[in-house]
């Protein structure tokens, strides 16, 4: 009898374990999809960290924390508040546009943010925005995508991080007329004045390729470029090295003529200004980069009519394509 008893006992302990186990409902899979980021084959190889390859799952959650103003401690303001898309992710001031900045490796005009993408968004988040980990962790719809994107929903500046950081390395503009003039299967070409400025660009007479050579149009690096005779700090306010006074970051060209004002301080609304600078407006000073070899007399003078021809090059670099291109867009509407 108590054997019979034992026995029952023992169906019954099964019985309940196995409803209990069929009641519980299964976990969330972990299952990121890879995204493989298109861009020109002249340009650079993208060199993207193993330990954030890119996926579906990340740049979406790097889009919506890009345009999500809960980021910011008081919920005052996105990224995308300042770095609008319909500006090639810049706005009306001494904002550096954020295009093709998965080949950069140092950022900021003065540099004082270098490494990796990973590294200035996460600086972005936890020191710039001051996010509040606790308002993205009490979401209702956060934690479930970080998950997706990393495998759990602990919520992290680090993970911010690389959701931004796979977010901007799609933020790829290479669709410009210049573009798809040097493509050899569509029959797209430069008028006689986008060519003489092309001329005077990568030559001597412009004096532009030094530091905006290259398909991405700046060597990511930073010069004095003889803006004062007595320059602000630039990259010294970072490194301390009297060398470096006056060194700004180079930007890029591209979609230049949406990008204004122009300079790390915003001093020229437009790039007729710019070129005026650079023709008539260098200054001399003990930092001025050895690139620069027309300081000495003030500029590279060209005629009203190359100064034209100079600007109808730089618009060629336009991306109309870049600025509308709808998976850049925001995401909530």
């Amino acid at each position: 009898m108590r054997a019979f008893f034992i026995f029952l006992g023992t169906v019954a302990l099964m019985a309940f374990v196995r409803c209990n186990e069929e009641e519980i409902p299964p976990g969330p899979v972990y299952d990121p999809t890879p995204l493989a980021l298109d861009y020109p084959d002249n340009f650079p190889i993208l060199d993207i960290p193993s330990d954030n390859p890119t996926t579906v799952e990340g740049v979406l959650l790097g889009r919506m924390l890009y345009y999500d103003p809960i980021l910011h401690r008081d919920s005052a303001q996105a990224c995308a508040t300042c770095h609008q898309q319909a500006l090639s992710f810049s706005s009306p001031g001494n904002i550096i546009p954020h295009i093709n900045l998965g080949w950069s490796t140092a950022f900021l005009w003065n540099g004082k943010v270098q490494g990796s993408l990973e590294k200035i968004m996460t600086f972005e988040s936890e020191e710039f925005f001051q996010t509040k980990l606790s308002r993205l962790e009490r979401h209702p719809d956060y934690p479930g995508y970080f998950f997706k994107a990393f495998g759990s929903e602990d919520i992290s500046y680090e993970h911010i991080g690389k959701a931004l950081a796979q977010f901007e390395r799609t933020l790829i503009s290479g669709s410009s007329k210049y573009d798809l003039y040097l493509r050899p299967d569509l029959p797209v070409f430069l008028s006689d004045e986008e060519f003489l400025g092309f001329d005077i660009f990568f030559t001597e007479k412009g004096d532009c390729f030094h530091c905006h050579g290259g398909i991405l149009f700046t060597d990511n690096l930073f010069h004095n470029n003889g803006l004062d005779a007595t320059p602000g700090d630039g990259l010294f306010e970072i490194t301390a090295d009297p060398e470096d006074i006056g060194r700004y970051k180079t930007p890029t060209l591209r979609n230049i003529e949406l990008t204004a004002p122009y300079m790390h301080d915003s001093r020229y609304e437009t790039l007729e200004e710019v070129i005026d600078f650079y023709s008539e407006g260098l200054h001399q000073s003990p930092t001025v980069d050895p690139l620069m070899k027309n300081a000495y007399q003030g500029g590279i003078h060209l005629t009203a009519q190359e100064k034209g021809y100079l600007i109808a090059f730089l618009k060629t670099l336009t991306d109309t394509v870049y600025v509308n291109k709808p998976e850049l867009s925001s995401p909530f509407f």
